[in-house]
């Protein structure tokens, strides 16, 4: 994108992934009016931070059917949070189109740092916080990235101290292409990508980086129950299921694969350690929330009674009260 500069920060704004509404949401700069979709946003991380309020309702979904440009003259965003080259290559926009809305509208600003298997994606990537620090500039909001930056590092010392000493379990990472699921989409987890980075916080090792599979980039590529067998995770994480319940995730994946002659041979299935593999998109505020959760799923005995961040200095930095 070159050099973007804003006039001051905006104050109406839209995202597509969710990473870069919930950085948006935590540097104080309000609430996105889009997202690439209600159902891969966790808004419910907010609703354990005392005293801050966000209205879903209010954001529109931006891919319906594809991102259709006229939605961004509905929204009328100063700044558009979103990776020009992902709507190029996934949405079917041409260079004209995004020059069109920059000019007519606002600048675009942001980085597909999901994941970093897509072959079009042949320049710099970002981590998180990285990321955040960009966005911090444009909302001017230093100080709370700061804030931000100190209760990571201070989470990231409590899972050190806390993690057990013997040797980390490896994992397998994946996406049902169907239910009851037999075959999935598989993800890997050590390339830095931001969606994964929980995981590689708690000291998981992949399981598939001695094997032969790729990483899934929405090509239809997938893996049978006779791949996990031979990968044998100790761990099996599942994705697709955000935001469901625990009885639900249980209904529609643990018990499936228990009863299924051929994936009950798997570790992970026996020692009853098959676990939501949450967001795929996650700023700086779901990333607390996915890593506290996904700490208390694989290390019961370490962090069953842990609170890896504190909610109210989360909120206190969220409105400026810091």
């Amino acid at each position: 994108m070159g050099a973007v500069e804003f006039d001051e920060p905006p104050e109406e704004w839209t995202a597509l992934l969710p990473s870069y509404a919930d950085m948006g949401f935590a540097l104080g700069g309000g609430q996105t009016l889009g997202i690439q979709g209600h159902d891969r946003y966790a808004t419910e991380a907010y609703d354990e931070l005392p005293g801050v309020e966000f209205d879903e309702s209010a954001v529109r979904q931006l891919n319906d059917n594809g991102v259709d440009k006229e939605l961004f003259y509905e929204l009328e965003a100063e700044a558009h949070f979103m990776e020009p080259n992902q709507l190029l290559n996934w949405y079917g926009w041409s260079e004209s189109d995004v020059e069109e809305i920059e000019t007519a509208l606002g600048p675009f600003f942001g980085n597909f740092i999901r994941r970093r298997s897509d072959e079009w994606h042949d320049y710099r990537y970002y981590d998180l916080y990285e990321a955040f620090e960009l966005m911090a500039e444009v909302f001017q909001a230093r100080e709370r990235y700061e804030a931000f930056v100190d209760l990571h590092d201070e989470m990231l010392a409590t899972i050190d101290e806390r993690l057990p000493a013997e040797e980390r379990p490896n994992a397998m990472l994946v996406y049902p292409a169907d239910l009851p699921p037999t075959e999935f989409h598989p993800y890997r987890f050590d390339d830095g990508g931001v969606s994964t980075k929980q995981w590689r916080d708690l000291g998981l090792t992949d399981a598939l980086v001695a094997s032969d599979v790729g990483h899934y980039t929405g090509d239809g590529g997938t893996v049978d129950l006779e791949t996990i067998i031979e990968v044998d995770p100790d761990v099996l994480l599942v994705r697709g299921q955000e935001g469901v319940s625990e009885s639900a995730f249980r209904e529609s994946i643990i018990e499936p694969l228990r009863e299924d002659p051929a994936a009950s041979e798997v570790t992970a299935v026996q020692d009853g350690a098959v676990y939501n593999g949450g967001y795929l998109d996650q700023g700086p505020i779901i990333n607390f929330y996915q890593t506290e959760r996904a700490a208390k799923d694989i290390y019961p005995d370490a962090f069953a009674d842990a609170t890896l961040f504190d909610r109210e200095r989360v909120a206190n930095i969220i409105t400026g009260d810091f």
